[in-house]
């Protein structure tokens, strides 16, 4: 059966009904993949090293040589590793796969060859992994129209977004897709944050349910997207200059709720972590919480009084949240809730944002 090399545009049409099989190296694909695909590396981290370094210091035919070594001995594993994934299917699914390395050049030609002479139909990303990415980046780019939910640490901004989501409402939750809560204390007990890289795929992943390319190459959003007020920076994750900036201009909600109602939050959701991962957390802002009131939260952390530590902290996070709020002049509405209950505070929000 011939080998079809396919676009991006219409890659991304047959990922929705056919699986992706990705031929890159167990490193690149950890290291940031489209999300869905499956790993079927063709050489592994060790064999491709080899194999570069024989191209790049001896030439491509020895280089080949040494590939087809690697390649030949495992092609029926190969073949049974798709086999085995495809066999749930009972439909034209079965037979039908996706392939890409990084350039969409020997690796997926050589995967490509071996599936599509063993009788499946086999579609190939031209340009490879390397070709998402410009899509993805491009993505990035466009004007998405958002609503903002913001408001002081400890409003559960995050628990009225997924009650706004369940509404059929569009929401995009960025520490979720980052691993990471957004603060010197957003890492606990979390798992570790993807790379910079693999993020940008999958924040796309999650935005392409609500807009699409019209064919005359118009953007087009039936609704505003709800997301959460952040910094550019998310523990190790940075947004891009667009996409942070659509959301600076995108209008906010920012929620008021009294101090003392967020510190009781705040202490029930940090309050019983380990104590040396509370310590380490509060070194790490030592330089912009200043040494008298890092001294003073580690020893009331010490003394086990964790009510006047969080107070210490929370205060510093009220006043860097302000400086942050107003240096960005977006355009905001406040909104004055005495409850933390979620519920009561998204209807607030939603009928507060209803025209």
């Amino acid at each position: 059966m011939p080998v079809r090399t396919v676009n991006i545009d219409e890659f991304l049409t047959l990922r929705m009904q056919f699986p992706v099989f990705d031929v890159r190296s167990p490193s690149e694909f950890a290291y940031a993949h489209i999300p869905h695909a499956i790993s079927l590396p063709i050489f592994s981290d060790e064999q491709r090293k080899e194999i570069g370094t024989c191209y790049k210091q001896v030439g491509r035919e020895e280089a080949i040589k040494i590939g087809l070594s690697y390649f030949g001995p495992e092609m029926v594993q190969f073949v049974k590793k798709v086999e085995t994934f495809l066999s749930k299917h009972n439909d034209e699914r079965r037979y039908t796969v996706l392939l890409h390395c990084w350039r969409g050049g020997m690796r997926s030609g050589a995967m490509a060859w071996l599936l599509s002479f063993y009788g499946f139909d086999v579609q190939v990303l031209e340009g490879g992994y390397k070709q998402y990415r410009k899509w993805v980046l491009d993505q990035l780019n466009l004007p998405f129209n958002f609503k903002v939910l913001g408001g002081y640490t400890g409003c559960g901004k995050t628990e009225i977004l997924k009650l706004i989501q369940q509404q059929n409402i569009p929401v995009i939750d960025l520490e979720g897709l980052a691993c990471h809560k957004g603060s010197a204390f957003g890492n606990l007990d979390m798992s570790a944050q993807p790379s910079q890289e693999h993020f940008e795929n999958l924040l796309i992943e999650a935005l392409q349910p609500y807009y699409s390319i019209g064919v005359d190459k118009k953007f087009l959003q039936p609704e505003p997207i709800w997301i959460e007020s952040e910094s550019r920076r998310i523990g190790l994750i940075n947004l891009t200059e667009q996409f942070y900036h659509n959301m600076l201009r995108a209008p906010a909600v920012l929620l008021d709720i009294p101090f003392v109602t967020r510190l009781q939050y705040i202490i029930k959701d940090y309050g019983n972590y380990d104590t040396e991962k509370l310590t380490n957390a509060i070194i790490r802002i030592q330089k912009r919480l200043g040494g008298l009131d890092t001294k003073r939260a580690l020893q009331f952390l010490i003394e086990e009084n964790v009510h006047a530590c969080f107070e210490i902290l929370l205060t510093y996070y009220d006043r860097q949240y302000k400086l942050a709020t107003e240096k960005s002049n977006r355009k905001s509405t406040g909104l004055s809730c005495p409850t933390l209950d979620p519920e009561i505070n998204m209807n607030a929000i939603l009928n507060l944002t209803a025209n």
